[in-house]
């Protein structure tokens, strides 16, 4: 019996079986940082990029995007998302934006895909928005906080050289 559960007896990839899992309650979240420098960073914050509200489309876009993450990654599962949010953290010491997106579901199968896809297409969005101002922005940092349920249990992300970074839980959000 193969162990892996992504590959079949012949190692073909292949979409998890979950018939056979119960419901539980599904949560995941996950951050990551756009580093836009100062000019766009102070066009963000003072709302003038001329293709309009940058942190309002991208949360629009970062949700919109973790409802389509099955579409995007092959063998994902197309679930029924509960609850979707983004946050965003401005920072002005390095220029750069945090974006924290948490889902939650009832389901067979975890969100952790989902939050990922959410705060990746949100930071692209904040990207494609600035691009006019500045190309030399950069993504980064990008990972899972934290998720609940499922037969795995809990995770909790703890990378101490991050959190010196400034990558803790910001409260202050914009």
């Amino acid at each position: 019996m193969n162990d892996f559960t992504h590959f079949d007896g012949h190692g073909n990839a292949v979409m998890v079986d979950v018939s056979e899992k119960e419901n539980t309650q599904r949560e995941a979240s996950a951050q990551g940082r756009i580093y836009v420098g100062r000019e766009v960073y102070e066009k963000i914050r003072s709302h003038k990029i001329e293709k309009g509200d940058v942190l309002s489309v991208a949360r629009t876009a970062g949700i919109m995007g973790a409802k389509q993450t099955s579409s995007l990654i092959p063998m994902c599962h197309i679930l029924l998302i509960h609850k979707c949010s983004i946050d965003f953290t401005m920072r002005e010491e390095d220029y750069s934006i945090k974006a924290v997106c948490k889902v939650k579901t009832a389901g067979k199968t975890g969100v952790e895909m989902e939050a990922l896809t959410g705060v990746q297409i949100a930071l692209l969005t904040i990207y494609d928005m600035c691009k006019a101002v500045n190309k030399s922005m950069s993504m980064g940092e990008i990972h899972l906080l934290e998720k609940s349920g499922g037969k795995s249990g809990d995770f909790y992300y703890e990378n101490q050289e991050l959190t010196d970074r400034g990558m803790e839980d910001d409260s202050g959000k914009d």
